[in-house]
């Protein structure tokens, strides 16, 4: 036996046949002892990498997977090669880990190669990678492959490769964007699309497109989108564009994105979003001015900014809308006391000394006067007490511009002869203003206050200004809309010298005596024609509402409501904006400042700006409005400029309420009723409603439709009134023998006035229509001589700021039913018929009318009375009756005759005479009509009128005048039959 047959003591080797029998015998022993020993592992490299596809499950390793087994026979024998044993044969591999999508297969197992595979499909987008552990195991020794040999474990990448199974799917669903026109832009917005591929190539955008054809813009490969040329958005307001993308595989988005371009005019700084015209319906309360309001600066970084808006109300009225009552009511409105007198009040039966002074009618109801410096009023003696030596107040509503040098009187009391000393004056001299005051002579001659001089701007402004003075010698306290002023020069001069002249109160200028007595003034003199007096520095502007009240001073909460506005700005501030914004009103609340440093929360304020009118009927109109704007930035040098905003808020025009009088308009009393102490109640049953008409468009129907009619609703409504007016119709009211009366107490309790004239009674002052209701009750009529009197009739009309609104003219007729002695009726029914006249009247008025059941045993008369007319009536109808008979039967009997004659014989009418009687056609015709009455009224009673009733008659007949005989006859010809032949 060779000695290195049991070589490594792991396979014999090949050798050459002994030649003899024992060396081949040792050598097959040889053989078999080495096949039983397996000592060695299997042998695989320590790492492999794979690569497989999606779509594919062999798996390409890199190195080979190939196991090598040192126990393994030789391949080659020196002369042949016999294999006799399984020991070093690869039987398989194994694979660690979980989940593991692969296997691993022996292709050859003598030479241990192998490959890997995928045991499923494979997803990329799930995976990209794999790593597990295989381990190689050999056969074993003998059939049953004992003692099996594992070799270590190798570690196993593998990466799946992508396929392009998935197109790019933009992000979002559209795109938008805002540029400003003329300006070219690097980018303007990106689009960005993903893929849902695993891999770089097939998961990466390489491009996109715009699809869209003919647009001025271009998009790059990232996916920025440009425009190609400057924009005009006059051209186009927006541009519609869709884009596509493309993966690296060249597959097309699923579906293209749509882009949206916006072009904004050339940025201007200021603000946006607001109306120029915002309408305002009256009784709505607030209205939001700039809901929707914002600031553009330009990107253009903002540190602080302020705002002022204005509310341009001066040509509303005296300044803006206030209440348009007369100013006596309105004093009584704002709780003056008694006492205030109207110096301008419109002109009326009572008041008439402003009739013929121009008016400026432009305004609702507003009683404004103009001055051109030519015209000037005297006010009639008694409207003014002359006595200053209590405490008074004078306030007038004033427009006045830059004038002469001349002085301009606005009131004025002076001497009316002689003299022409000035008491008191209210007037201007240079854009001053100044009061002058004499005092009436007292016991020392000394120097005492008598001008005061304000120098004001608000006297030259020509805007509307309300001055009130407060007079209690020697002190003079100015108020110019609500805030006091001092006077800055007080003059001092000796008190008036006693005299018995008497004064002249004008407005307007002042008055003077052309005699050339000094007249402690400078004046300049214009001569009235027709007479020596004159007028003197005549005012130039407009004045309204010209008070004087004596006795008292007018409290400072009176003046701040008289000159308080109803229309003005008001802001209510959001929560969270808190201080950050700051506000400021001006007194009449025209005017409100915004100061504040954050943009936003100065946006959000702007849009709680609104405007309020606390009237009930509003004064209609434009009222303009203003919003100046300053803003500070961080560079100065490129800070933005805010225009200023220019709108206006029409005040609509409000429905027009319709004030009806409603109640009893005709009723009769007894005369001793209107002659007993309270009198004849005149409105015992009125009423006054007011009503407003308003469209309503049908419910359900469209308001393009045509055919749709609006239907018109009336509404009823609550309002003040101002005035009520109670006027004699006919004649004016006697004082001697009649009146109207009510209780002052009651006037006074509601808060009105009243005065008297010779045509009736005003009641003035605002409050609501019962309470007119109730004092308009209390209203009576005496007459304490009513022999002569069977009717009056008068007239109520009432008002609304300041007849602003009318209401209907309410008739009412009283009737005097007069009482006599029956027996007296009886006696002279027929010798005095004039009195008949006004019973018969009385009753015919009697019968269409409802009286009062408080009245009515004064309203029927009674029975002896009745009787005695139906009796008269019945014994004149049996007259007339009688006399139609008898003339009838008068022309059938002659007629009768004259058809007898023609049918004997014919006549000779050659020497006829025939003599008319000149009034035959008028009483012919006057017959006429009262025969058709007397058979229209009593032909169903003709018939029963029996011949003894008309003999009865010719006897009743034959005792009335002559003249009623001869009227008998007035249809029958005078015959002359002196020459007449048969």
């Amino acid at each position: 036996m060779r000695p290195d047959c049991f070589k490594n003591g792991m396979y014999c080797r090949r050798y050459k046949p002994p030649s003899s029998i024992m060396g081949l015998v040792l050598g097959i022993i040889c053989v078999v002892e080495a096949a039983k020993v397996n000592k060695h592992k299997p042998w695989i490299e320590t790492t492999y990498h794979g690569i497989v596809t999606e779509n594919d499950d062999n798996v390409l390793l890199d190195p080979p997977l190939i196991a090598l087994d040192k126990d393994a026979p030789l391949r080659y024998a020196e002369s042949f090669e016999v294999t006799f044993t399984n020991e070093g044969e690869i039987c398989g591999f194994r694979i660690h880990g979980q989940n593991v999508p692969f296997e691993a297969v022996v292709l050859d197992k003598s030479t241990g190669e192998g490959v890997i595979r995928a045991k499923e499909k494979l997803d990329c987008e799930l995976q990209k990678e794999h790593t597990f552990t295989i381990q190689a195991y050999d056969c074993g020794e003998g059939p049953d492959g004992e003692n099996m040999k594992k070799s270590h474990k190798a570690t196993v990448h593998v990466q799946v490769n992508d396929v392009n199974e998935y197109s790019p799917v933009f992000k979002e669903k559209s795109y938008k964007a805002t540029v400003i026109e003329g300006k070219t832009y690097d980018s303007i917005l990106r689009v960005e699309a993903v893929d849902a591929d695993c891999s770089f190539q097939f998961s990466q955008i390489c491009s996109y497109e715009i699809v869209t054809p003919d647009v001025p813009f271009t998009v790059d490969k990232e996916g920025f989108i440009k425009n190609t040329e400057n924009l005009n958005y006059s051209k186009e307001r927006m541009y519609k564009l869709s884009v596509t993308a493309y993966d690296c595989g060249k597959n097309r988005a699923s579906e293209d994105v749509l882009v949206k371009v916006d072009i904004k005019p050339t940025c201007k700084p200021g603000w946006q979003g607001w109306s120029k015209r915002v309408e305002y319906e009256p009784g709505t309360g607030s209205l939001s001015l700039f809901p929707s309001m914002h600031l553009e600066t330009c990107e253009e970084p903002i540190t602080s900014i302020q705002a002022n808006i204005e509310l341009e109300t001066s040509h509303i009225g005296k300044g803006c809308d206030r209440e348009t009552y007369s100013e006596k009511s309105l004093h009584m409105l704002c709780g003056a006391s008694s006492g205030t007198v109207e110096l301008l009040p419109a002109p009326s039966s009572s008041a008439n000394w402003t009739l013929g002074l121009p008016t400026d009618n432009g305004h609702d109801s507003d009683q404004v006067y103009e001055f051109n410096g030519t015209q000037a009023i005297k006010v009639p003696e008694g409207v003014v007490s002359t006595s200053l030596k209590e405490p008074f107040t004078v306030s007038v509503w004033m427009r006045h511009g830059p004038g002469a040098k001349e002085k301009e009187t606005i009131l004025c009391s002076s001497d009316k002869t002689e003299m022409s000393r000035h008491h008191y004056s209210l007037y201007m001299h240079n854009c001053r203003l100044i009061f002058l005051l004499r005092q009436d002579p007292s016991e020392s001659e000394t120097y005492k206050p008598a001008e005061f001089h304000w120098k004001l701007d608000q006297v030259c402004d020509k805007e509307w200004h309300h001055y009130m003075l407060n007079i209690e010698v020697p002190t003079v306290t100015l108020f110019v809309d609500g805030v006091s002023f001092d006077p800055f020069l007080v003059t001092e001069d000796y008190p008036l010298h006693a005299s018995k002249i008497e004064t002249q109160l004008t407005i307007g200028a002042c008055w003077q005596d052309n005699s050339g007595h000094d007249s402690d003034n400078e004046t300049e003199f214009e001569t009235l024609t027709g007479g020596s007096a004159q007028m003197s520095q005549y005012f130039r502007g407009n004045l309204a509402g010209l008070m004087i009240r004596s006795g008292k001073l007018e409290k400072k909460r009176v003046i701040d409501c008289l000159y308080t506005c109803k229309e003005g700005l008001d802001v209510e501030l959001p929560e969270e904006v808190g201080t950050t914004v700051k506000v400021q009103f001006n007194p009449s609340q025209s005017s409100l400042t915004l100061e504040g440093d954050n943009i936003e929360s100065f946006e959000k304020v702007m849009q709680h700006v609104s405007y309020v009118n606390s009237r009930q009927f509003p004064t209609p109109g434009i009222r303009r409005l203003r919003i100046s704007t300053t803003v500070k930035c961080l560079n100065e040098g490129s800070c933005v400029s805010v225009p200023d905003v220019e709108g206006y808020v029409m005040v609509l025009q409000p429905e027009e309420p319709k004030i009806s009088l409603s109640g009893i308009d005709h009723f009769a009393r007894g005369a001793p009723e209107f002659e007993s102490p309270e009198g004849v109640t005149l409105f015992p049953e009125l009423r006054i409603v007011s009503t407003i008409t308003r469209e309503v468009e049908a419910e359900g129907e469209s308001e393009d439709d045509p055919t749709v009619q609006e239907s018109v609703v009336s509404e009823e409504i609550m309002h003040n009134l101002d005035t009520c007016e109670v006027t004699a119709v006919g004649e004016e009211l006697d004082g001697e023998h009649e009146s109207l009366e009510v209780d002052l107490a009651q006037i006074q309790q509601h808060g009105l006035e009243m005065s008297f004239s010779n045509m009736g009674l005003i009641i003035t002052g605002v409050n609501t229509m019962p309470n007119y209701e109730e004092v308009l009750h209390l209203i009576r009529y005496r007459n304490w001589h009513t022999e002569a009197l069977f009717d009056r009739k008068f007239k109520l009309v009432c008002s609304e700021l300041n007849g602003r609104y009318i209401s209907n003219t309410f008739k009412v007729e009283v009737n005097v039913i007069h009482t006599a002695n029956p027996m007296e009726h009886a006696n002279n029914a027929m010798m005095q018929p004039q009195f008949i006249s006004p019973v018969h009247h009385g009753s015919m008025d009697l019968s269409g009318h409802t009286l009062a059941n408080s009245h009515q045993a004064s309203v029927v008369p009674s029975a002896a009375t009745i009787v005695i007319v139906v009796c008269v009536s019945f014994l004149v109808f049996v007259i007339i009756l009688g006399v139609f008979r008898i003339r009838s039967a008068h022309q059938r009997t002659v007629r009768d005759q004259e058809n007898g004659k023609e049918s004997e014989m014919d006549w000779d009418d050659s020497a006829l005479t025939i003599t008319v009687n000149p009034m035959e056609t008028y009483e012919d015709q006057h017959s006429s009509e009262e025969e058709e009455e007397e058979e229209s009224e009593d032909g169903e009673e003709e018939d029963d009128i029996t011949s003894a009733e008309s003999e009865s008659s010719e006897d009743e007949e034959g005792g009335e005048p002559e003249d009623q005989q001869a009227a008998s006859r007035q249809q029958q010809l005078e015959w002359d039959d002196s020459t007449l032949t048969y």
